[in-house]
């Protein structure tokens, strides 16, 4: 995976380094499951010099989207939105929307720092206005099952990307994967009722994602299994 992740990290700093003159731009990069621990950093070839220290890249998982266990209990069939939740009608499309357009609008000396949602696991729930985007921030990447999803507001979000990267899984490591995370996070109590809720839920939407993406994908990464970019390690 190193080498994927200094390939694209190189790319994205390269782009913005281009775009420095233009102050009021921002660059926005969708991911389909990027690791949360990869992290933007000026290469140690850059000629770039700093006086001091300011965010230039922020990163906002979808998981804050997520309808909150109160909205889908309100949700005219609150039974199938429980057990469906993950699914593309259990997130907030409208919100993320709205916040991809505020985070493209031109930055100008009144522009202030813009908040994102994140998502508490121990609650289940997202947390507002959690993540912020400084106005210093000069790249942007939303990570996500349905960034590229080609329906309604995501594609309109989509749309409004500079780069689009996907990353691919073998469905048989994904369910592996997805077994483990539903045990760890007390999702389900044992490795058979997360392989249910895998089946019934999580890999039915994947192929919804998969059969449903958007033409405009710049970037295709191979997730691999590599113990040096597992979340343990990156601590």
């Amino acid at each position: 995976m190193e080498e994927q992740v200094d390939r694209l990290v190189k790319k994205t700093w390269g782009q913005r380094t281009r775009l420095r003159s233009v102050q009021a731009y921002k660059l926005t990069i969708l991911a389909r499951q990027i690791p949360a621990t990869t992290h933007l950093e000026a290469p140690s070839d850059s000629s770039s010099r700093h006086t001091g220290f300011c965010l230039i890249a922020a990163f906002i998982p979808l998981d804050g989207y997520h309808l909150t266990r109160a909205q889908l209990s309100a949700l005219p069939d609150p039974s199938t939105a429980h057990a469906r939740r993950g699914a593309a009608f259990t997130f907030d499309a409208s919100a993320y929307l709205s916040l991809v357009k505020q985070l493209r609008a031109p930055i100008c000396p009144e522009s202030k720092t813009i908040y994102a949602p994140s998502f508490d696991h121990a609650v289940k729930d997202p947390v507002a206005d959690d993540i912020p985007v400084a106005p210093t921030v000069r790249v942007c990447v939303f990570e996500g099952n349905y960034v590229a999803l080609n329906k309604d507001e995501w594609a309109e979000a989509a749309a409004l990307m500079d780069e689009i990267w996907w990353v691919e899984v073998d469905e048989k490591v994904a369910r592996e994967r997805l077994v483990r995370r539903h045990v760890k996070a007390g999702i389900a109590k044992d490795a058979q009722e997360a392989g249910k809720r895998a089946d019934e839920n999580d890999l039915v939407n994947g192929k919804e994602i998969s059969e449903g993406r958007v033409d405009m994908v710049q970037e295709w990464i191979h997730s691999r299994e590599d113990d040096a970019w597992k979340p343990e390690a990156q601590d």
